[in-house]
């Protein structure tokens, strides 16, 4: 059950809109973004990356309910969104250290929620990847880990955003057909076991179970028929009482609307999005290629079109976060 005390709640209802439904905007990439954004694998610099985040900010934030940024190199967007619009602040380092088994996550180290929270920041975000068969030695470390970050969010009453990114120690490419086999497992029993109240979790950012490209009728080739598929959705949903958005995982903008439908066909209760890439992805490459004015402008065409369609998705898909599972409040 998740029970809300007075701050969280208030997190909470700034980061959605109005009628509970989370739509909020991701742009707290850092390495990715960099490259995104490099003009012929040059090297970009700080003020670079904190002007594209600023740019998306101000142009697509009057229609998002929060946005999601990184210390980093996001404070100046922070500082550029619409009034009213919430803010989420991630608070671990960028990647892992592909040196070492296990993908083991990591803090900044200049940061803590106390800090985030006093600089206006509303909820805070960790991302977690996380093989729910890797060795027992390993996952402890990720389950301290997170109790410890709920803890400084309990701590400081503010809500906590975990996002879980599945993968297989064993299978190296996470789009293969051999990793959709496997996803729905992956995803689902992450949920169960970061949904347990020891965690202090709030609400879970996740993929959704399958890969819809080896949906029946959504690519070329299959690895699920959509009775299996819906099937996996609603496993999904019964595998928490914590209310969960989904990532959109770098897929296209049009892609990930058909997903929404399908899970909401399927018997999906999701409460949102934090979307990133399917919004701004193409404004990136814009930005390298044309330059500030040309992304201005792309964002306030297509890129609005596309947060805007969203929106209309998540109108008739979504569910509020207070009806999720079991809330209540202290």
């Amino acid at each position: 059950m998740l029970t809300l005390t007075k701050g969280k709640r208030k997190g909470l209802e700034k980061l959605s809109y109005q009628n509970g439904i989370i739509g909020a905007l991701a742009i707290d990439q850092r390495g990715s973004l960099r490259k995104m954004i490099s003009k012929d694998g040059n090297m970009v610099d700080k003020g670079t990356i904190e002007t594209f985040k600023s740019l998306v900010s101000r142009e697509l934030t009057p229609y998002a309910s929060s946005i999601l940024l990184d210390p980093e190199f996001g404070w100046p967007a922070a500082n550029e969104r619409a009034d009213g619009t919430g803010l989420l602040m991630a608070y671990e380092k960028t990647g892992y250290d592909a040196a070492r088994d296990g993908r083991l996550p990591d803090l900044l180290p200049e940061w803590s929620v106390k800090k985030l929270k006093q600089n206006g920041t509303d909820g805070v975000k960790v991302l977690l990847y996380y093989d729910i068969d890797e060795p027992e030695f390993i996952n402890r470390q990720k389950h301290a880990f997170i109790e410890r970050v709920g803890s400084e969010c309990q701590s400081e009453d503010i809500p906590f955003f975990l996002e879980i990114v599945s993968y297989d120690a064993n299978i190296a490419d996470v789009k293969s057909k051999a990793y959709a086999k496997v996803k729905p497992h992956k995803v689902i029993e992450a949920m169960k076991e970061f949904s347990k109240t020891d965690y202090s979790v709030d609400v879970l950012k996740v993929e959704v179970p399958v890969n819809m490209v080896f949906v029946e009728g959504f690519g070329e080739s299959t690895v699920y028929s959509k009775e299996d598929a819906a099937g996996f959705f609603k496993a999904q949903t019964a595998a928490t009482d914590l209310p969960f958005i989904f990532l959109s995982a770098g897929v296209s903008a049009e892609l990930f609307r058909k997903t929404l439908y399908f899970a909401k066909d399927s018997g999906s209760r999701f409460n949102g999005v934090l979307c990133g890439r399917a919004t701004w992805k193409d404004g990136a490459a814009q930005f390298a290629k044309a330059g500030e004015q040309a992304t201005k402008e792309w964002l306030r065409s297509e890129g609005r079109k596309n947060i805007e369609a969203l929106n209309k998705v998540l109108k008739e898909c979504a569910t509020p976060w207070y009806e999720a599972g079991k809330v209540s409040q202290v």
